[in-house]
C-alpha cells in the first residue's frame, strides 16, 4: 500500500497494482522452496498450456518415427512419475517435432514437445532425461506466470513514472523511460530469466536422477553443446536470457551431490522396478 500511495492518489498504476494485488498469490516452487509471485491461477496455466499445444500439434509436422516416439514416450513417462505431485491436474502428452531444430519445451497441464534434432544430439536417454527434466521444471515452478507478473509489475512502474513526470518536457519523460526500460531489463528481467534457468537446472536434475536417470550425463551434454557453440558470437551473459555455457556447467556440478545422492537412494530403485 505504501507504494500505492507514494504514485498519487486516482494514478493508473495505483489502480493497476491495487487489482495485480487482488489477483495475486504467493507459489512455493517445488524442490527449491523459493518463493514467487503469481498473478495467473495454475487452471488458467493448464487451459492455455492445452490450446497452445493443441495449435502446435496442428500447425507443425508431428514426427511419425516410431523409434523417436517410444523413446521420448519411455524417458517422459518416467520422469512424469518423478514429478508426482509436483504439478497437479497435468495430463501428460509428449509429442516429438520434425524438425533440425535442438529444442524442447514443456507447457502447463503436462504438455510436452520434443523436436528431432534435439534427439540427434542427446547420445544417451540419460541426457535426453536432463533435457525434458529442465522443461518440465520450468513448469512446476511455473516460470512462465512470475514471468507475466513481473512484466505487470514493470508495465505498472513505467506507467507511475509517466504520471510523476507529466508536467515535465517530452524529452525527460523519453529519457526517464528509456533509462526506466533499461534499467529493469538488465536489473530485473534479464538476471529473474537466467535464475529461472539455473532453478530449472537444479530440479530437472532432481527429476532425472529420481526416474532413475544418471544425473552426471548433464555434464557431459552440456559440456558438448558449449564445444559446439564456442564459434557463436554469443552476448556478454548480463545481457543474456540463460547463463553462460560456463557458468552452467559450474551450476550443474554444484548441485550433483544432491543428485547423484537422490540418484543412488531413490533412482536406482526405481530403475530397478522397470
Amino acid at each position: 500500500m505504501g507504494l500505492i500511495r507514494r504514485l498519487g492518489r486516482g494514478s493508473g498504476s495505483a489502480v493497476l497494482l491495487l487489482g495485480v494485488g487482488l489477483l495475486g498469490g504467493c507459489y512455493t516452487v517445488p524442490e527449491t522452496g523459493r518463493r514467487s509471485l503469481v498473478f495467473v491461477s495454475a487452471s488458467q496455466e493448464i487451459q492455455t498450456g492445452a490450446a497452445a499445444f493443441q495449435q502446435m500439434k496442428q500447425e507443425e509436422t508431428v514426427s511419425t518415427n516410431r523409434v523417436q516416439i517410444d523413446r521420448v514416450n519411455s524417458v517422459g513417462e518416467r520422469i512424469a512419475e518423478a514429478v508426482g505431485d509436483d504439478l497437479p491436474g497435468a495430463e501428460w502428452e509428449f509429442v516429438v517435432f520434425e524438425s533440425p531444430d535442438l529444442n524442447a519445451f514443456a507447457l502447463p497441464g503436462g504438455k510436452v514437445g520434443i523436436y528431432s534434432g534435439l534427439l540427434k544430439v542427446t547420445e544417451t536417454d540419460a541426457e535426453l532425461a536432463t533435457v525434458m527434466g529442465h522443461e518440465i521444471a520450468h513448469v512446476t515452478a511455473r516460470h512462465g506466470s512470475e514471468r507475466m507478473s513481473q512484466n505487470v509489475l514493470v508495465a505498472a512502474g513505467a506507467i507511475g513514472i509517466g504520471v510523476a513526470m507529466k508536467d515535465r518536457s517530452n524529452a525527460d519523460r523519453n529519457a526517464a523511460m528509456a533509462a526506466y526500460g533499461l534499467g529493469a531489463s538488465i536489473g530485473v528481467m534479464l538476471p529473474y530469466s537466467r535464475r529461472h534457468e539455473t532453478e530449472a537446472d537444479t530440479i530437472g536434475l532432481r527429476y532425472a536422477a529420481r526416474a532413475g536417470y544418471d544425473p552426471r550425463a548433464a555434464i557431459d551434454f552440456w559440456e558438448r553443446m558449449a564445444r559446439s557453440s564456442e564459434d557463436r558470437n554469443n552476448p556478454p551473459e548480463f545481457l543474456s536470457t540463460h547463463p553462460a555455457d560456463e557458468t552452467r556447467i559450474r551450476n550443474l556440478q554444484n548441485m550433483m551431490p544432491v543428485a547423484v545422492e537422490i540418484y543412488e537412494t531413490e533412482g536406482k530403485d526405481r530403475q530397478a522396478g522397470e
